[in-house]
């Protein structure tokens, strides 16, 4: 009898103990501190291509700003307290993603023609919540090449969509595409006139393939309208002419081009040289017979 009470006493303990180390586990697991996500945002509209979101998740962990990766984000059209759920996307090693809004998806927008878009995540073991939102208003640029006294000019026109109205006092910036970076041509800074407009004369002495350049006119990160971006190809640049003479037999061409005169040169070199060894051993075979 006394040994089944004490196997008890020793059976209630061990649960006991099982129990609290249960518990402490989960208070540890509680308690332990998430950290806080910051997401931004930025809206991106190419012209004749469509619009995307740049997303990117960073947060500060031991005093050190990394970026959050592989973490699930919702994006939503928010419209009179409904949020319409676009999609989702996820972080890539940079903590960055592209979210393109399909064109086949209507947007909402409020009273005064602006669009707002939602991003949450929704939180892990490892990270709080968190949700940034993005406000726009859907503008176009209408960029097109021009001949003004024989000097090629590149207009552009910035409008609002819904309104149909030209929007004066925007910054545009026109650049070349080039291999590495963007060449800018015209003043730092093109302000639209009263008409939404901007003229911009193109140098001439530019290269490009065939004389074609491709020509951007970017409205950046606006306030109101977000990135706007439009490309013309224009035929003004200097015609690239490209070195067709590696094709031909040249001392710089491939080994398979390599000039005649030196091909009979070189193998006429080796032929005299092994003859005269020859030669040597002949003479050597006859002087050992005799």
């Amino acid at each position: 009898m006394k040994h089944q009470k004490k196997h008890r006493s020793i059976l209630f303990a061990c649960v006991g103990l099982l129990f609290l180390f249960m518990g402490g586990q989960f208070l540890h697991a509680q308690n332990q501190e998430k950290h806080r996500v910051r997401l931004s945002a930025d809206y991106v509209k190419v012209m004749d291509e469509g619009a995307h979101l740049n997303i990117k998740a960073i947060s500060r962990i031991d005093r050190e700003t990394v970026a959050v990766s592989h973490i699930d984000l919702e994006v939503y059209n928010e419209i009179e307290g409904e949020e319409i759920v676009l999609g989702n996307t996820t972080t890539d090693m940079n903590g960055e993603c592209r979210f393109t809004i399909d064109n086949a998806v209507e947007l909402r927008a409020d009273s005064t023609n602006t669009y707002h878009l939602g991003i949450s995540f929704k939180g892990n073991d490892k990270f709080r919540r968190a949700s940034r939102s993005v406000s726009f208003k859907d503008a176009e640029i209408i960029a097109e090449h021009i001949t003004v006294d024989s000097v090629n000019y590149i207009s552009a026109v910035l409008k609002e969509t819904a309104t149909d109205s030209l929007i004066p006092d925007q910054s545009l910036s026109v650049r070349i595409q080039r291999l590495f970076r963007y060449l800018r041509i015209g003043e730092e800074f093109n302000f639209t006139d009263e008409n939404g407009t901007i003229l911009v004369p193109v140098p001439g002495d530019i290269p490009g393939i065939d004389g074609q350049l491709n020509i951007e006119v970017v409205l950046s990160e606006s306030d109101a309208y977000g990135t706007l971006k439009d490309v013309v190809v224009a035929p003004v640049g200097t015609p690239i002419e490209f070195d067709t003479s590696f094709d031909n037999r040249n001392m710089w061409s491939a080994r398979d081009k390599t000039p005649l005169f030196l091909l009979f040169f070189v193998n006429a070199m080796i032929f005299v040289i092994w003859g005269y060894f020859v030669y040597l051993i002949y003479n050597l075979f006859k002087i050992s017979k005799n």
